[in-house]
């Protein structure tokens, strides 16, 4: 039986729904409009794509967005002297440093002089620090929904064992972190594991945010598995597209007419037939990303205006 669609863009409109409410109290209520500031260095181009995404959505959900423009020339000093101000600026509850940083800025410094109460990324040691603590604060937002998109589709996660492959600082220990949390029993695996198939292939509830596309084939998944592909990537040739898609027309037709089509991290025709659930890409944890950054960005002002808790 192949396996059922967890939907992330049903989840991700939910919540943004949700988010719309709260702005609109928060405007009712203590005449505030929650304000997201985007700082983007250069001209990376996927970076450019997600900013604008980012912004339209918290726009439609009544969030006050800008974009801090700087060169790739800039330097270190003046992107902290610009992060200091917004950090002193009431208007701004939230502020997110758009990453990949050009080379030659420490990317470390620059997140650690965000206001911990502005970090709606969550990437701040203190947030990260109270996150491994089991204290309040700041999720990165595409570990947080995950957890959104498992609870919100009714997957029991206590006593389940999970195996996460990826370390990173921003989707595997802290999604590690979250799975304990409830608890599970989690693996970390990473490109050192020894005979990660056999780990993988364990668990009841396999992430994947490794970075190479359609690396996790049948043989890392466990029949019935729950499986989050967190990876997303382009394949821009037609054998590839095959061998990932079989002869899926839709995903032909957009590698001969647009150029490529998307594909994660997991080999998507072998995962349908062993898992029990999947998360498409696109449409599985993407959009909720921006989601929970908008919840994120609500509930600073939420804060800032004595209305929220964590």
């Amino acid at each position: 039986m192949p396996a059922r669609i967890l939907d992330g863009r049903a989840v991700a409109r939910e919540i943004r729904a949700e988010v719309t409410s709260r702005c609109e109290r928060l405007r009712r209520e203590r005449g505030v409009v929650p304000g997201l500031t985007v700082v983007l260095v250069g001209d990376h181009p996927a970076s450019q794509v997600y900013v604008r995404n980012k912004e339209t959505a918290a726009r439609e959900a009544g969030l006050r967005s800008q974009t801090l423009r700087l060169p790739a020339t800039v330097g270190e000093a003046e992107i902290l002297e610009r992060l200091e101000q917004l950090n002193r600026d009431a208007r701004v509850h939230g502020i997110l440093v758009q990453l990949p940083l050009p080379a030659g800025i420490d990317a470390q410094r620059v997140l650690q002089c965000i206001d911990p109460e502005k970090d709606v990324d969550g990437f701040h040691p203190l947030n990260a620090g109270r996150l491994a603590l089991g204290l309040p604060g700041f999720v990165p937002c595409t570990p947080a929904g995950i957890l959104e998109l498992l609870r919100r589709n009714g997957i029991e996660l206590a006593g389940r064992r999970a195996v996460v492959i990826g370390r990173s600082n921003i989707v595997g220990k802290p999604v590690a972190v979250l799975l304990l949390r409830e608890h599970c029993t989690v693996t970390i695996c990473h490109s050192r594991t020894k005979d990660l198939p056999a780990v993988a292939s364990e668990a009841e509830i396999l992430v994947v945010a490794a970075g190479q596309p359609g690396m996790v084939t049948g043989d890392y998944i466990r029949p019935g598995a729950v499986v989050v592909d967190v990876g997303i990537h382009t394949v821009r040739d037609e054998a590839t597209c095959r061998r990932l898609f079989g002869d899926d027309p839709q995903r032909l037709a957009s590698v001969r007419e647009r150029g490529g089509t998307l594909v994660g991290d997991v080999h998507p025709l072998q995962a349908r037939e062993r898992a029990g659930w999947l998360t498409p890409v696109p449409g599985g944890v993407g959009p909720l990303t921006i989601a929970m950054l908008l919840r994120n960005a609500v509930l600073a002002a939420e804060r800032a205006a004595g209305m929220g808790s964590w």
